[in-house]
């Protein structure tokens, strides 16, 4: 009787769910996610982009579309408000202007940012933590809370008005707390047995900086570098201050064509698409070794 029941349950059918439903339920629970945040971010998503790509399609229009259809698409699409910006030499001057500002702000950001975090995360010293939440507090106060005494120390004292490294330097300065906040957990994540052989092996502190740590640090870098450069390019109100006529750079430039040509809006449009473009080009193919970067600082 036993034996028989034994064979029974043997060959039943069983009731366990298959491995690859149960993991679609989890799915279907867990990683769907909630409607209404789905709209949210739908929501935040249009808002952002919307009216960036009213922009960028507003340069394909003529004047007369957007007076008579604001709303519209282009119809025909036109490449003379384009092509009008491009061939005008102001844009370039301005784009130079920029594209300088930004290449001196990212290299004095990076380079004396390393040199910073470096002590702060492999040496131990007195007061090492209160320096550091020195830079950490550096957060807290943007450019524009020392806009007047920035114009005269630049202006009056050290004689950098109207140039590119007057702009680059205050950047550079207000940019460097983030910078050493991103790069300590890096520099401090690097393994001590890494120093202490390279130490073995004759190599002294300097040597295992530029020859071990840099290198192995270089996602934080590249994340710092590419956030200096961004910021660079964006800023307004520094350059408004500091720069005049054709050392404007591209925000300023931006500003002065549309008041100039306040009655070309799709002109407008265009030059602001265009000066909007390297930018956002260079942010989008760094965007992995910044989240990169971002999450290596996190677990550092």
């Amino acid at each position: 009787m036993s034996t028989s029941n034994a064979a029974v349950l043997m060959h039943a059918p069983t009731t366990r769910e298959p491995s690859g439903r149960r993991r679609n339920r989890k799915r279907g629970s867990f990683g769907g996610g909630n409607p209404v945040v789905y709209a949210i971010a739908l929501a935040v998503v249009a808002l952002t982009l919307g009216p960036v790509l009213y922009g960028v399609l507003g340069g394909f229009r003529t004047n007369a579309q957007i007076a008579q259809d604001p709303s519209g698409l282009p119809s025909p699409w036109v490449l003379d408000n384009y092509v009008g910006v491009l061939t005008g030499a102001s844009f370039w001057q301005y784009a130079l202007n920029s594209t300088v500002i930004a290449v001196l702000t990212t290299t004095i950001t990076v380079v004396f940012g390393v040199m910073a975090a470096y002590p702060l995360a492999r040496y131990q010293f007195k007061g090492r933590e209160t320096l550091f939440m020195v830079f950490v507090v550096g957060l807290l106060f943007p450019a524009t809370v020392a806009i007047v005494p920035l114009f005269i120390l630049i202006t009056q004292n050290l004689q950098l008005g109207n140039t590119w490294m007057g702009v680059a330097l205050p950047q550079a300065a207000f940019a460097l707390p983030v910078t050493v906040v991103i790069l300590r957990p890096f520099l401090a994540a690097i393994p001590k047995e890494l120093e202490e052989a390279a130490q073995l092996d004759g190599t002294s502190r300097i040597g295992f900086f530029w020859r071990i740590l840099l290198p192995l640090s270089g996602p934080g870098m590249v994340t710092v570098g590419v956030l200096a450069f961004v910021g660079s390019w964006n800023a307004y109100l520094l350059p408004l201050l500091l720069l005049q006529s054709d050392m404007k750079t591209l925000p300023l430039g931006v500003a002065d064509f549309s008041s100039e040509h306040a009655s070309d809006t799709a002109g407008v449009f265009a030059f602001t698409t265009l000066a909007m473009i390297p930018a956002l080009v260079f942010f989008l193919a760094m965007q992995r070794r910044i989240v990169g970067g971002l999450t290596g600082a996190v677990k550092g």
